[in-house]
């Protein structure tokens, strides 16, 4: 079963990491993970144009070095980049050291900020590796509305119809701009960003 809509459970769970953000301004926050690639990185950023849209790319560190020019062109459009481990790792399944020394050499391909927001790949950290990241400076981001984009064999008439249909004031929604993704990102995108401009979304970067 795909839930789509974050469990209200897990955000009572781990209350310290960033699941959604309320706001007036019927404001939602599109972000994008695994990234940058060097082409659908910017097929991703050209639809955001036209849709008047911002977001926050999640990037893998070792594919940030790869693409710096892709980096310049997220910024250089008015998006944030911002820190997704280095190599991509599942912090259940790494020691605590050396999970902080990924996250931390992915800083070094990321610009200044004025906050440093870190996801963890699929989700998974530890309590330790967490509250270690937050004494450090990091705001960690969850998420409210999951896609599944990811997955080859998401039915993606029902999956667009679910993100639309679930997608509220204040959520975090998670997108990825990765090969694995890219068929079923080049389905779900264009139609999500077209309904949420009709129905009066503001897409914007986290805050």
């Amino acid at each position: 079963m795909r839930f789509f809509r974050t469990p209200k459970w897990f955000q009572l769970i781990w209350p310290q990491y960033q699941w959604n953000i309320k706001n007036k301004s019927k404001s939602i926050y599109l972000t994008f993970d695994d990234g940058p690639h060097a082409t659908i990185t910017p097929w991703v950023l050209n639809l955001l144009a036209a849709a008047n849209a911002k977001a926050t790319f999640f990037v893998v560190g070792e594919n940030a070095q790869n693409n710096p020019k892709t980096i310049e062109q997220i910024i250089s459009n008015g998006h944030k980049v911002e820190n997704h481990t280095y190599h991509h790792l599942k912090g259940w399944n790494t020691q605590l050291v050396q999970y902080l020394d990924d996250v931390n050499y992915c800083e070094k391909y990321i610009p200044n900020r004025e906050i440093k927001y870190f996801r963890p790949p699929y989700g998974r950290i530890t309590k330790k590796q967490g509250s270690e990241l937050i004494k450090k400076g990091h705001k960690i981001i969850m998420w409210s509305l999951l896609t599944y984009d990811y997955d080859k064999t998401l039915n993606l008439d029902k999956a667009i119809k679910s993100i639309i249909s679930k997608t509220q004031t204040g959520d975090i929604i998670v997108f990825h701009d990765s090969e694995k993704a890219e068929n079923q990102l080049k389905y779900l995108l264009p139609k999500y960003l077209k309904a949420m401009k009709e129905n009066g979304f503001n897409m914007a970067c986290l805050p």
